[in-house]
């Protein structure tokens, strides 16, 4: 597209890069009131439980496009998500998946695990967001928590590389097998890639993958 020759990158954009900014965190009082509800709410049930508190759960609160996004520290996620799940002042009784996003330039938190969670009985929604670096790319797994994250826990698996401590069955869930590498981490080669599927062949029904 931009006139690249000799290259394997398939992406027509020829290694242009456009540098992105994230927003910064945000404090309270916010604009929205249902925003520092939950943040009231989650500091309140935490207080209670007697274990880390909001400040040592949740590094920082973002509010960017009308969007609130926790980002928790991962030893904490679990904790965190279960409360937001069963208390009730936030009923986040629904999660809606699970998503990988790399960021190579990161040093330490390479990769990042973002889940929106919806709570149907107050009408809210946040994301959760926490992080893991590429030298130790274990995040708690959410299935206990949230069964409905088991796709989407191994789909960010498959893609990202991601490793969903406690997940039942961390297997790839779209790329073979024995596919080496993950397809959507940015340090990923873009072309120049071997066809993997020429020859492939389905095994009986004894003999495929268990899940069990």
């Amino acid at each position: 597209m931009f006139g690249v020759r000799g290259s394997g990158d398939t992406s027509g954009f020829g290694g242009l890069v456009r540098p992105a900014g994230l927003p910064g965190g945000s404090e309270p009082p916010f604009e929205n009131d249902d925003d520092n509800a939950v943040i009231e709410g989650l500091t309140a049930a935490l207080r209670r439980q007697g274990g880390p508190g909001f400040d040592e759960a949740v590094e920082r609160v973002v509010v960017h496009a009308g969007q609130l996004t926790l980002h928790v520290v991962r030893e904490h996620l679990a904790t965190v998500a279960r409360t937001l799940r069963d208390d009730p002042a936030l009923r986040f009784e629904m999660s809606l998946g699970a998503s990988g996003v790399h960021y190579p330039d990161a040093t330490g938190r390479e990769l990042h695990v973002v889940y929106p969670l919806q709570s149907i009985t107050h009408n809210r929604r946040v994301m959760l967001e926490t992080s893991a670096p590429d030298s130790d790319p274990h995040v708690p797994s959410l299935t206990r928590v949230y069964p409905t994250t088991d796709w989407h826990e191994r789909e960010t698996y498959d893609f990202f590389g991601v490793i969903f401590d406690g997940h039942p069955s961390l297997t790839r869930i779209e790329m073979p097998d024995d596919w080496e590498g993950h397809p959507q981490r940015k340090d990923y080669p873009l072309g120049g890639i071997p066809v993997q599927y020429k020859g492939a062949t389905v095994p009986p029904p004894d003999e495929r993958r268990a899940y069990s």
